[in-house]
């Protein structure tokens, strides 16, 4: 990695704290230089719930590598050296990759009969490792791809020829090959799994290939073959929706059939939208990293076959028509059923809005019954409360005008020349209005109160 620069060494502001990260990237996980003829092995496995401290215990196993540390591990990449061969660790998101790059054993050729070629080559690879068979057992992980890369220095100029020794030392199988480079160099590969659990991919260059070309066409292919396979669990994930999505999708449609003849109760259907809208929101949380990572992964794949510079062999397929016509149609489907999920989710909250609006009408209705029994029984208790004023204002007048009459009887005892009876009679108007003008002050000033 380059060196950072020391802040005391140029006139510049001081450094954003991501700086010599980002602009590091670039140099991140370099191509090998690799020197033909070469066998490549690359085994990448899965890394879910396999933490960095497993990997660097595993990786300790080596001869002469007791001594890494965690910091070595770090920048997700590390390129360990051997004797007579390169091993190299690269952690990804979801999987890590280690990738054994070493001279091909010389016994191995493209002479002799198919079978013969093919037992050969295979027995050959295998014992001619130089990484010990048990410590790549116990790698730690669940494998997702191991591919066996041979380089080897062969003209290509009769490309015909050169197609035909490489399908015999494939077992005379049918084959796929490129011309890479724009014609460059021939990559050759069947797309199977041997018994052993690899499978291969063959290269041929022309003498004087330079090894930085080398390790950048072996990157590029492992890579492409690595991505394809990743990028096809998302395949597995959408099949095993479908049937999940076709049933949310009929119940979604019998719920908005009942809503739309009003045959069912809104607590019902609200039952069964909050179970339709659960189930979806789980399978959402299960898989859309998934599908997203499933669009990442084909993207690689497209942009490695770019770089491959591929060029046709008449009669063959090359290695992008093989596995775009094989690829494309998972990625579609998995693509669709995303979509389907997401429509699925959307219809749910649509006919959910729906069914609240249908509610709300529903409560509105009820609340307009309940304000008219409420200002019927307001209606009914202002009537009773005026009668009840009327025969108050009698009860305190017929009151007022008894002690009216008391007091008219007491003058006349006392020697006054007046009628109680007729005296009394004639004020009955006046103390009817005085008690009505007091009850209006009352309210007048009970009113007043209640204003803020």
């Amino acid at each position: 990695m380059p060196p950072k620069p020391s802040q005391a060494n140029y006139a510049l502001p001081a450094d954003d704290a991501l700086r010599v990260q980002l602009h590091n990237e670039v140099h991140a996980r370099p191509s090998a230089r690799i020197r033909l003829p070469a066998l490549v092995v690359s085994v990448a496995v899965l890394n879910e719930e396999v933490s960095r401290e497993q990997e660097l215990a595993h990786l300790r196993r080596l001869p002469g590598h007791e001594g890494l540390q965690l910091a070595d591990l770090q920048d997700n990449f590390l390129r360990l050296r051997g004797q007579d061969h390169t091993l190299k660790w690269e952690r990804h998101s979801e999987f890590t990759r280690y990738s054994l790059v070493q001279a091909l054993p010389a016994r191995v050729t493209l002479d002799g009969s198919p079978r013969a070629a093919q037992e050969m080559g295979e027995e050959e690879l295998l014992s001619s490792l130089l990484l010990d068979r048990q410590w790549l057992s116990q790698v730690p992980g669940r494998t997702v791809a191991a591919i066996k890369l041979i380089m080897l220095e062969h003209a290509i100029d009769d490309t015909h020829q050169a197609l035909a020794q490489a399908a015999r030392w494939f077992g005379g199988r049918t084959v796929v090959a490129s011309l890479l480079g724009n014609g460059h160099s021939l990559a050759v590969t069947d797309f199977r799994l041997r018994e052993t659990g690899f499978e291969h991919m063959l290269v041929m260059a022309p003498a004087g290939t330079t090894p930085t070309r080398v390790g950048r066409l072996s990157q590029r292919l492992l890579e492409l073959e690595i991505y394809r396979l990743m990028a096809l669990r998302g395949l597995p994930v959408a099949k095993a929706l479908a049937p999940q999505l076709a049933e949310g999708e009929a119940s979604l449609a019998e719920v908005t059939q009942k809503l739309e003849a009003k045959s069912s109760s809104e607590s019902e259907l609200l039952d069964t939208l909050i179970h339709l809208a659960a189930g979806v929101e789980r399978a959402t949380a299960q898989h859309a990293y998934r599908f997203s990572a499933t669009q990442a992964y084909d993207s690689l794949v497209r942009q490695r076959l770019a770089e491959l510079r591929e060029k046709p062999i008449p009669g063959t397929q090359t290695l992008g028509e093989f596995m775009q016509r094989r690829l494309s149609p998972a990625i579609a489907t998995v693509a669709a059923t995303a979509q389907r999920l997401s429509s699925l989710s959307q219809r749910i909250e649509r006919s959910s809005g729906l069914l609240r609006t249908r509610v709300d009408i529903a409560a509105e209705a009820q609340n307009q019954l309940l304000l008219a029994k409420l200002t019927r029984g307001q209606d009914l208790q202002l009537n009773l409360q005026t009668t009840v004023e009327g025969l108050s204002i009698a009860a305190i007048s017929y009151y007022v005008i008894s002690l009216l009459l008391y007091a008219a009887k007491a003058l006349k005892t006392a020697g006054l020349p007046i009628n109680p009876e007729l005296a009394v009679g004639l004020a009955i108007p006046l103390v009817l209005f005085s008690v009505w003008k007091a009850t209006q002050r009352v309210h007048a000033k009970l009113h007043s109160r209640q204003e803020p």
